[in-house]
């Protein structure tokens, strides 16, 4: 491992102890001390770049205080505008941020669009409620406008500081205000999600030692066969997905020991967003909770769901909540594959200025395309033993594809890339474009038929009116 991802661990670790310690404190207490513990751990890693995500909450403070009805929309084009500053910033003879900086950077972006979308929200529904003397009927929305220091409390809050999950203002209110975090379950469900972090950290050491990624980058490795270059990326995207499982899963634990994101089951929460139904707190009656506004990743349905499209939901799951609901809607498109690939667009964007990334984030949509044609024209016509034999191969080409995918994301250069993908004869592109037009091809040829059909039944009836 290196020094950073040591660091990373460090941070990790040190934040599950803690937040059973942050449990004990009044609501006051527990904003300002969660506040300058994740301000000190930012310092500490990011030194004189923490100015830049301090740049970014004043920022963002002012955009909202001046014009909350235009907040989402500017907010949004400052952040992403700040990150491309943040970037570049070696062109203005500035020093290169650190890689704990980008990581506060990336998550602080997702926090402060979110928060000026609450804020636009919590305005209109306070004057819905003047209007029609009723009480709004949006879920989880804020109760007043946050100050600059609930702003900076809740951008420099220690949970997930540097390593996520992403959760919005409302979800951090929520945990300063719990009525008794004492009683809330803590040990059990971060036990819970902890118990299979060893056995992903050994697997990515190990696999990773194995086959490690500089060797692509080799003159020797375009030596091996088709064969072995082709599995080289499955084992890539193994070690990869490793790694995160382990990360995402010691973050969740963080919040889990703090009881950030701890809701009532019955209020139906998203992972990232929250609350989706109305729930009153009854002291009399016995609760069931869960952390499924915290939830980041869901090993099992990653490595196992079907569809290309069901990956992602299972992958970074609070970004991906962020990203439906304040890019996907806003779309300069229509059609779903041009408003996928738009969304992945600005999720590359999010990632990175590396070309890998954007190669590998577009090949989403076309991938996407291949396998609805596919079901449309081959899966839906099969009977159940022929479906579940289209899933199998549908699952295996999936896993394929992101195994393809994250070569572009690991290599980030153009050029490894693009060297990495001839090696194995761009087979992935290949393959969704050929499933493509084969479906093409057999939907002409039924259209086909059935116009044939058509004209002959039509043929028919008339020699049987001129009979009659």
């Amino acid at each position: 491992m290196s020094p950073d991802e040591l660091v990373y661990l460090g941070v990790l670790a040190a934040s599950i102890p803690l937040g059973f310690l942050f449990r004990y404190l009044s609501p006051p207490v527990k904003q300002g001390a969660a506040m300058l513990l994740g301000l000190s751990i930012t310092i500490a890693t990011c030194q004189v770049h923490t100015l830049h995500s301090l740049v970014t909450v004043i920022g963002t403070w002012i955009i909202i205080k001046s014009s909350w009805r235009l907040a989402p929309a500017l907010s949004l084009a400052w952040t992403f505008l700040y990150l491309l500053f943040f970037r570049l910033v070696t062109w203005f003879s500035l020093s290169a941020p650190t890689p704990f900086a980008n990581a506060v950077q990336l998550l602080l972006t997702l926090k402060m669009v979110s928060l000026a979308n609450e804020v636009h929200g919590f305005h209109v529904e306070k004057k819905k409620e003047v209007s029609s003397f009723g009480r709004s009927s949006v879920v989880a929305h804020l109760s007043r406008e946050p100050s600059l220091y609930d702003i900076m409390s809740y951008s420099y809050c220690y949970v997930g500081v540097m390593t996520g999950p992403f959760f919005r203002f409302q979800t951090y209110t929520d945990w300063l205000e719990q009525p008794k975090p004492l009683a809330l379950p803590g040990w059990v469900p971060c036990l819970q999600r902890l118990k299979l972090v060893p056995v992903y950290g050994a697997l990515f050491l190990a696999v990773n030692s194995a086959f490690p990624l500089a060797y692509v980058r080799t003159h020797q490795f375009l030596d091996h066969n088709f064969f072995f270059r082709f599995f080289y990326m499955v084992a890539v995207f193994f070690a990869f997905r490793m790694r995160f499982y382990a990360a995402w899963c010691g973050a969740e634990a963080g919040c889990i020991s703090a009881g950030l994101g701890c809701y009532p089951e019955r209020a139906q929460c998203k992972p990232g967003g929250g609350p989706t139904v109305r729930y009153s707190v009854d002291s009399l009656a016995e609760e069931t909770y869960d952390f499924k506004t915290i939830q980041n990743i869901d090993c099992y349905n990653t490595d196992f769901c079907v569809k290309v499209r069901h990956g992602m939901r299972y992958w970074n799951m609070t970004v991906q909540w962020w990203l439906h609901h304040y890019i996907y809607p806003n779309a300069p498109f229509k059609s779903y594959a041009l408003r996928a690939g738009w969304t992945m667009f600005i999720s590359a964007y999010w990632h990175g200025l590396h070309a890998g990334y954007y190669l590998s984030f577009l090949t989403i949509p076309l991938c996407i395309a291949a396998e609805s044609a596919m079901e449309a024209s081959v899966r839906a016509r099969l009977g159940p033993r022929g479906q579940k034999i289209f899933d199998g191969i549908h699952w295996f080409l999936k896993m394929r594809a992101y195994d393809y995918m994250c070569m572009g994301f690991v290599l980030l250069k153009a050029s490894d890339t693009i060297s990495y993908w001839s090696s194995i004869y761009f087979a992935v592109h290949v393959l969704a474009v050929g499933c493509m037009i084969v479906c093409g091809v057999l939907e002409g040829a039924r259209r086909g038929d059935k116009g044939k059909t058509d004209k002959s039944k039509i043929t028919r009836d008339d020699k049987t009116e001129k009979h009659h």
